[in-house]
């Protein structure tokens, strides 16, 4: 494991980090048996938003008596309410949470606060006008929080961040096709763009002016998405067309002005051990250019990261697990029977859908959720 200065924190962090987001639904035994895993590995860094109450004690199982091994990036305005992940600017909300989260990991400070996810200017201007940046600020004088952070997926609300001053870490989704994506770009809008020459990549500009901003101001890049919840490692689901590995995936982040660490979620063992092999594969089978062809025009829709941002939903439906199962179903000719039993076994479907759009929204990806479950319904029929 190779280690970088996680910007003006000083602070000294694998290249290679942890996203606790797959430890949902996990036991202690398997929660633990992955942070060993990262461990042995040299692995130092773990991003943890998830605010369900059995994921927090089962990493407070796994990192008890090794606390201080770890520098742990925790988010603010993170809840569980009425059955759901949700995010908050609620700042009684976000205090409740935050302590939850600091008695279930058995810790007494987090190493960064992370303030949850902001992509709009509204937004913004509630938290950095407001009480919430005030909370962070009043838990880094106590020492709960070491340093403020900021999770983003918009290059020009985090550059604002960036350049404010209050922020030491962003947290921000690279990969090489978010990176092609023109920032003035609506979201929710189908984006089309030409491949790029094998001798030259080029970055939009927007976020190259941010890596760089980050760079120059010892903001920290945390990178979240760096396999685009595996949509990039498969040619079918690649908006390129053709597949990249984990180590690719990995290199490309690594390669941008300002990263520190790329954060790649694992739900296994066998997931932790193939990230890590980035330090075993040839400089030839890390290099990504095989990605850009000339000439050939690359689509490139909202596609479902299967984080569940797009949460709360009034029906309780799991949005991102009905999307992946979804995804593994129709990459198939047949609908594979174990994928329709796991449907099947969720609590809500898309046969609850109430196609309210109020999902919709709240997804930073541009994902059209009705159409997902419309399909659902469609390819999910009982028979």
């Amino acid at each position: 494991m190779k280690y970088r200065t996680l910007g003006r924190t000083g602070l000294k962090v694998s290249e290679i980090g942890l996203g606790g987001e797959w430890f949902n639904g996990l036991t202690a035994e398997e929660s633990t048996a992955i942070v060993d895993a990262a461990q042995e590995h040299g692995i130092n860094y773990i991003d943890i938003f998830m605010p369900q109450a059995p994921t927090r004690d089962n990493l407070g199982v796994a990192l008890q008596g090794r606390r201080d091994q770890f520098i742990i990036q925790g988010h603010l305005c993170t809840i569980y309410e009425d059955g759901q992940y949700t995010r908050t600017r609620d700042i009684e909300k976000t205090k409740r949470s935050f302590a939850d989260l600091l008695e279930r990991l058995h810790t007494d400070y987090i190493d960064v606060g992370m303030i949850h996810y902001i992509d709009s200017e509204e937004d913004y201007q509630t938290v950095f006008e407001g009480p919430v940046l005030e909370y962070a600020k009043e838990l880094k004088e106590k020492g709960v929080i070491r340093h403020i952070g900021m999770s983003s997926h918009n290059p020009h609300i985090a550059l604002k961040a960036v350049e404010s001053g209050w922020i030491d870490v962003l947290m921000f989704s690279i990969n090489p096709a978010y990176d092609m994506e023109a920032a003035d770009t609506d979201i929710y809008d189908l984006m089309e763009f030409k491949g790029m020459e094998k001798s030259g990549l080029v970055v939009d500009e927007a976020r190259q002016e941010l890596y760089s901003a980050c760079e120059a101001k010892g903001v920290a890049i945390t990178v979240m998405k760096p396999l685009g919840a595996g949509t990039l490692l498969k040619a079918e689901s690649s908006p390129f067309g053709v597949a990249m590995t984990v180590s690719q995936c990995i290199q490309y982040c690594l390669d941008r002005n300002g990263v520190k660490v790329v954060i790649v979620g694992c739900h296994t063992v066998e997931e932790v051990l193939e990230a890590v092999k980035y330090y075993d594969v040839t400089d030839e089978e890390r290099s990504y250019a095989h990605i850009f062809s000339s000439g050939n025009a690359i689509h490139m829709t909202g596609r479902c990261m299967y984080c569940n941002h797009c949460q709360p939903c009034p029906a309780h439906i799991d949005i991102a697990a009905v999307t992946k199962f979804l995804d593994l179903a129709t990459q198939q000719d047949t609908v594979p029977e174990t994928v329709a039993q796991h449907y099947w076994a969720l609590s809500a479907t898309a046969e609850d859908c109430l196609m309210c759009g109020r999902c919709e929204p709240n997804c930073p990806f541009g994902v059209k959720i009705r159409e997902n479950m419309k399909k659902a319904q469609e390819i999910f029929q009982r028979k």
